[in-house]
């Protein structure tokens, strides 16, 4: 690819495999973001934290890469929490 997306790509899920081991997990790998999701509010949780990461990135430590990964990871949550969110609803109209 012409702009390097494929290594980029594979460092955006290096980054978010390394986190699974960095969070704090209760029972049966359970979450924060299975919270949010049960309760509703994961979509908007996802979004405001991408937007948090994007807009302090230049800002806190210079033009830090870790932020732009976390609003990746983010971005690739509030993916896959919209999409369930979409399903959600086209089950309610059915």
């Amino acid at each position: 690819m012409r702009y390097n997306e494929k290594q980029i790509l594979k460092e955006i899920e290096d980054y978010i495999d390394s986190t699974y081991g960095q969070h704090y997990v209760g029972k049966n790998d359970f979450q924060i973001q299975d919270l949010l999701h049960s309760i509703d509010i994961a979509v908007p949780f996802c979004q405001a934290n991408a937007m948090k990461y994007l807009s302090r990135w230049g800002k806190k430590k210079g033009r830090n890469r870790l932020d732009l990964l976390k609003a990746m990871h983010y971005t690739i949550l509030l993916m896959h929490f919209s999409n369930e969110e979409d399903e959600d609803n086209n089950e309610n109209f059915k």
